[in-house]
């Protein structure tokens, strides 16, 4: 087969949606097979993220076959409509649309096409995102439905969403995990720990969260709970900075917790496993998400989770992490209290949930979506 994706976050998004592709694309590379894989991007993107991707002889990155294309918002025409020449051109069998999109025309054109969709919350929560950008979001996803002869969903949640809002067979949507190494398991020296610890001015004592400073991701609640616990647990927040900041930045003020509630981003993925494992515990109060990849990255560096209920974060945690409705801070503080340091059943609980997460690092995804490229070939 020639199976081609879609590299655009590929070479331009350095977490989420861009990795995602470039792990999966590695390891589909490695495996003992004769198909060929072409990388489609609008351009070169970031030299960084397109030389994380390896080229054996049977990997390549294809442009537009048109240098016209390279200019403007013709990139986004090429992705959604010209790109079915190109694919044409180069003799491609299956398609794979990487981040919930495939372009206009490739049914049409005899072409295989499969698409990963990582979550549907402009549908489910439309309420924070711009409405523009939700019937923007709204149209591809019923077009791609068209275009699209399998789906596979990254969670049962994801499934369930998919089910509901659009009018696709069940039977052809295939659940399959997204890879996630184990980097996060592997010890970091008491070096770099010291190094992290002094870059950033950390406490002693805290509990961490990673991810965007957003409504949805709802880390207010976190900080809320901080009243109910002890005045020397802190807490520290990684992630990019949106205007949700300020409502947490005025209860902080509000409140007088300034000494306690530590804001950081643009913190390099190289500090993210000291952070963790410096951390007594990890919290991830989202009120909804497609996967929850943080989780599994706090239990690999050896913490207790505490998240929100209503989407995702069970499956991704397991029965052994904590969690609590995303509008109850005082369920956040006392479920925050019982996996510090030093409370009952705390390295159980560490030790259950480790066992649990080994299922995404040991699952063979690239296995996985080969074979839903081959079934769509003998049908």
């Amino acid at each position: 087969m020639k199976i081609a994706f879609d590299a655009k976050r590929i070479v331009r998004n350095r977490t989420g949606l861009g990795s995602y592709g470039r792990t999966l694309v590695n390891e589909i590379a490695r495996l003992d097979t004769d198909d060929e894989l072409l990388l489609f991007a609008p351009d070169e993107g970031l030299d960084d993220l397109r030389l994380q991707v390896e080229q054996p002889s049977h990997v390549r990155f294809v442009y537009p076959n048109s240098p016209s294309v390279l200019k403007g918002v013709r990139k986004a025409v090429w992705r959604s409509r010209g790109i079915v020449k190109d694919l044409l051109r180069e003799g491609v069998t299956v398609y794979h649309g990487l981040s919930g999109e495939l372009p206009h025309g490739l049914k049409a054109a005899g072409i295989h096409g499969v698409v990963t969709i990582h979550d549907l919350i402009f549908l489910r929560h439309p309420e924070y995102y711009h409405r523009w950008d939700v019937e923007i979001y709204k149209r591809k996803f019923y077009q791609t439905l068209k275009e699209a002869e399998r789906i596979i969903a990254i969670s049962e949640c994801t499934k369930r969403d998919i089910l509901y809002f659009g009018d696709f067979p069940e039977k052809n949507i295939d659940l399959i995990y997204q890879s996630c190494g184990a980097r996060f398991s592997l010890g970091v020296s008491e070096e770099k720990m010291q190094d992290v610890h002094a870059e950033y001015e950390l406490p002693v004592r805290f509990v961490l969260s990673v991810g965007t400073v957003e409504e949805r991701k709802n880390v207010l609640l976190a900080v809320r709970a901080l009243r109910d616990l002890p005045d020397d647990i802190h807490i520290v927040i990684v992630g990019r900075q949106t205007e949700y900041v300020e409502k947490i930045l005025s209860y902080v003020n509000t409140n007088g917790l300034q000494a306690r509630v530590h804001l950081l981003q643009g913190v390099p993925n190289d500090d993210l496993p000291a952070l963790y494992q410096m951390a007594e515990a990890f919290v991830y109060p989202s009120r909804y998400e497609g996967f929850g990849i943080p989780i599994i990255e706090a239990v690999q560096s050896g913490l207790p989770v505490v998240a929100c209920s209503g989407s995702c974060l069970e499956e991704a945690g397991g029965p052994h992490c904590l969690y609590v409705a995303p509008d109850d801070a005082e369920g956040m503080a006392t479920a925050i209290g019982k996996v510090l340091k030093g409370a009952p059943g705390r390295e159980e609980r560490i030790a259950h949930s480790r066992e649990y997460v080994r299922r995404f690092e040991s699952s063979d995804v690239a296995s996985q979506v080969l074979k839903v490229y081959k079934s769509m070939c003998v049908e």
